[in-house]
């Protein structure tokens, strides 16, 4: 189950940000065009936010069952020091929560407001925030907090 769960978390992932690209990109058209906020539109919305929040509950999986994180909780006082165990015990689950609060606080918004242009300045300042704290929580490569590669297998 772990083998398989650990596909997914990779493709999750890449989806999330994907999708949360796509929907970026389609509120600012719609703002700045405006656009009529559609069924696609709103479809997309609903489905960057599910795709964050299926990728929570995978990411909190992995959470409980990492190695990293059970030594960290287990020996806090010496672990603080190795700025990878504190980076996935504590500074990525925070800030990945945040986002996906933030894109659920915007998606909710988004879909609340009347006026199609307020949907889509809703959806495009929400989920850019959520973009954004997510880029700072990524382990990209080229980290000095985690180093982790673009792609698991």
């Amino acid at each position: 189950m772990y083998q398989s769960l650990t596909f997914y978390h990779s493709l999750m992932r890449w989806l999330v940000l994907v999708s949360l690209v796509y929907a970026i990109a389609r509120a600012w058209r719609g703002y700045a065009l405006h656009k009529p906020f559609g069924k696609a539109d709103n479809a997309i919305r609903h489905w960057t936010a599910t795709i964050a929040h299926i990728q929570l509950l995978i990411g909190m999986v992995f959470y409980m069952e990492s190695p990293v994180v059970k030594y960290f909780w287990k020996h806090t006082g010496n672990a603080v020091q190795h700025m990878d165990a504190l980076f996935f015990s504590v500074i990525h689950v925070s800030l990945m929560l945040a986002a996906v609060v933030i894109l659920t606080i915007g998606s909710a918004r988004a879909k609340r407001q009347q006026a199609d242009k307020d949907k889509f300045k809703a959806m495009l300042l929400w989920f850019a925030i959520a973009l954004g704290i997510i880029c700072i929580a990524i382990p990209w490569p080229f980290s000095p907090l985690a180093a982790r590669p673009y792609f698991r297998y």
